[in-house]
């Protein structure tokens, strides 16, 4: 496959509009990580089972490989913003942000249109990236519309027409 174009592979990839998530974990020191990602997927109702995916490049991803927990936070429209913080390199994401511990002390942020609190089931090497598979404990699902990620930008559900 000498002519395989990755950048017209990954824009190929893009026309496909997924949701935007924040995966957060805590490592045993009680340090913080949190990445934004797309790579989410849900596999499996019983038992209960979804995955996502970190590029091996990512700074946090040693935290990752090593942690037994992880929430996957379904981001809503409102929490564009929240989006990009998270995908940025900076050095604490977390700051004057209002979060909670959930279980197995995993970070938790308020007002996301879902969340799902997991303990590691299993990580696959998956080319560039390692794969995560959790097995759900705990969730919540709100009332936001959720985030979209086409097309290399954030988009949004538009509302249904009301009938009249």
């Amino acid at each position: 496959m000498s002519d395989f174009d990755a950048l017209e592979f990954r824009s190929a990839l893009g026309r496909f509009a997924t949701g935007v998530t924040i995966v957060t974990t805590v490592d045993a020191a009680g340090e913080r990580y949190g990445v934004t990602a797309n790579s989410y997927n849900s596999v499996s109702l019983d038992p209960p089972l979804v995955l996502w995916s970190l590029a091996k490049t990512s700074r946090s991803i040693a935290a990752f490989e090593a942690c037994d927990a992880f929430a996957v936070h379904i981001l809503g429209a409102h929490q564009e913003e929240l989006a990009m913080r998270f995908a940025a390199s900076s050095v604490d994401k977390f700051a004057g942000l209002d979060v909670h511990a959930g279980l197995h002390g995993v970070p938790l942020f308020e007002e996301c249109a879902a969340h799902f609190e997991c303990s590691l089931e299993n990580r696959f090497e998956g080319g560039d990236h390692v794969i995560f598979l959790g097995r759900v404990e705990h969730f919540a699902r709100g009332d936001a519309a959720p985030l979209l990620f086409h097309d290399g930008k954030f988009a949004r559900v538009e509302a249904p027409e009301k009938e009249a």
